[in-house]
């Protein structure tokens, strides 16, 4: 018999900050929930949106990176398998869940768009700006002989 496969990729927007706490056994998890936005043209051509809001949660080292550098509206890339849980809410009602536990993850953007800089912690310093010098090249035709390869 065959073994199933579980993996999902995901990019999209935090919907909200992160929410870490730690278990009892002392072990940290991170939950976030993503904005997917998929978009195509009806049949007028229209451009038509749907928007999917996916709960994932990230255990240990990579759920505190996350929470540490990125915050509501940032765009983040994820990775990871789907779970599902069962649980009793508060009426004693059966309930079920189905979350992305994540894996991998990737920041999106750049450091100099607003959504997706880090957040400055007390032990942040800023960096260093090194000036790159360009040095000017001639004009003249590439031998395609020299090229090694």
């Amino acid at each position: 018999m065959s073994k199933g496969f579980n993996k999902v990729i995901l990019m999209g927007n935090l919907t909200r900050d992160v929410e870490t706490r730690t278990t009892p056994s002392g072990q940290t998890v991170s939950n976030f929930s993503l904005a997917v936005t998929r978009s195509w043209r009806d049949q007028n051509g229209q451009q038509q949106d749907q928007t999917s809001f996916i709960n994932c949660v990230a255990w240990g080292k990579v759920g505190e990176i996350i929470a540490q550098y990125v915050g509501k509206g940032a765009p983040l890339l994820v990775s990871g398998r789907l779970d599902q849980r069962s649980y009793e809410d508060k009426d004693g009602n059966k309930r079920s869940s189905v979350e992305v536990v994540v894996e991998d993850f990737n920041f999106v953007g750049g450091r100099g768009s607003d959504d997706s800089a880090p957040r400055q912690t007390a032990s942040s310093s800023p960096s260093k700006s090194n000036d790159v010098v360009i040095e000017d090249i001639d004009d003249k035709p590439i031998d395609l002989s020299e090229i090694p390869f």
